[in-house]
């Protein structure tokens, strides 16, 4: 969702976002691997399945409803500042999800809502003009689990509590040893499943890796070197990857060939749902 930035903060993120993408192994000859804005039939679709959707519906979306709840605590009206792309996003999420008739969509459990209007929102549309439309689910794996950040709050950039990926070496060292951990000396035992450096670790360790800092923990590892030894890790692991991520970012050109390349890819499937979805609520040739 487009918020109200600077253009280049806006154009900087996409090549971010691929770059990231790419470093981090995904193979854009195994998937289809493009950027929204290159397939116009998405916002059409969109605009069709608005035609169709219940603003009840967009009532009940958490993020409209948390602006409106912090616009009350702030004793203002209830709609300031709030927009029509916050509002209705669900919608233009759904357009992401039906236009290729994904089944199964991975998501974590804050985005369970966006997958279940898309398929309500579905469901409507294949009730008045024909199914169209396969009604999507979502998959959420159990096993994966919401970071902590710096902060010991969920880990967001809404809290600034981030750790980016392709820090230099530098600075990945600083932020690691920002996050908060509680007054427990060097021997005393520390509680992993309470701990966020523990939780990271976790995240990036071996199964082996993961026994052993447990018991470290248990044995009372000084926060300095359980700080000391997670940077180790993850350096180690992201070393390959940061590099990867730099020459993207120094060639755009190469994303934007990429890039280029998925669109043509999705446009194969985005351009025949989206001609059927025309003729099925009457825009077609007359004769």
């Amino acid at each position: 969702m487009i918020k109200c930035q600077d253009p280049e903060a806006v154009h900087q993120s996409t090549l971010e976002i691929a770059a990231a993408w790419l470093a981090l192994g995904l193979d854009p000859e195994q998937v289809v691997f493009y950027r929204q804005s290159d397939i116009p039939e998405i916002p059409e679709l969109t605009w069709y399945l608005t035609c169709m959707t219940a603003k009840g519906l967009m009532n009940r979306a958490h993020a409209y409803k948390a602006a409106v709840q912090a616009n009350q605590e702030a004793g203002e009206d209830d709609d300031l500042a709030i927009t029509m792309g916050l509002f209705s996003y669900p919608t233009l999420m759904a357009a992401d999800i039906l236009m290729f008739n994904a089944s199964d969509i991975p998501v974590g459990r804050d985005q369970i809502q966006h997958v279940e209007m898309a398929r309500d929102i579905a469901q409507r549309f294949n009730h008045h003009y024909g199914e169209h439309f396969v009604l999507p689910s979502a998959k959420v794996d159990d096993n994966v689990a919401v970071l902590q950040g710096l902060d010991g709050r969920k880990m967001s950039k809404s809290y600034n509590n981030t750790i980016p990926l392709f820090l230099t070496e530098k600075k990945l060292k600083k932020h690691i040893n920002k996050i908060k951990t509680n007054l427990l000396e060097p021997g005393e035992p520390k509680d992993p499943d309470d701990s966020a450096v523990f939780q990271l670790w976790q995240a990036f360790a071996t199964e082996q890796q993961t026994v052993e800092m447990r018991q470290q923990f248990a044995e009372g590892i000084a926060w300095g070197e359980a700080k000391k030894q997670l940077f180790e890790l993850i350096n180690s692991q992201l070393a390959e990857p940061r590099e990867r991520y730099n020459q993207l970012i120094e060639s755009p050109a190469e994303v934007e060939k990429i890039l280029q390349k998925g669109a043509e890819k999705a446009r194969k499937y985005s351009a025949t749902l989206i001609t059927q979805v025309r003729k099925a609520v009457g825009i077609r040739p007359l004769g």
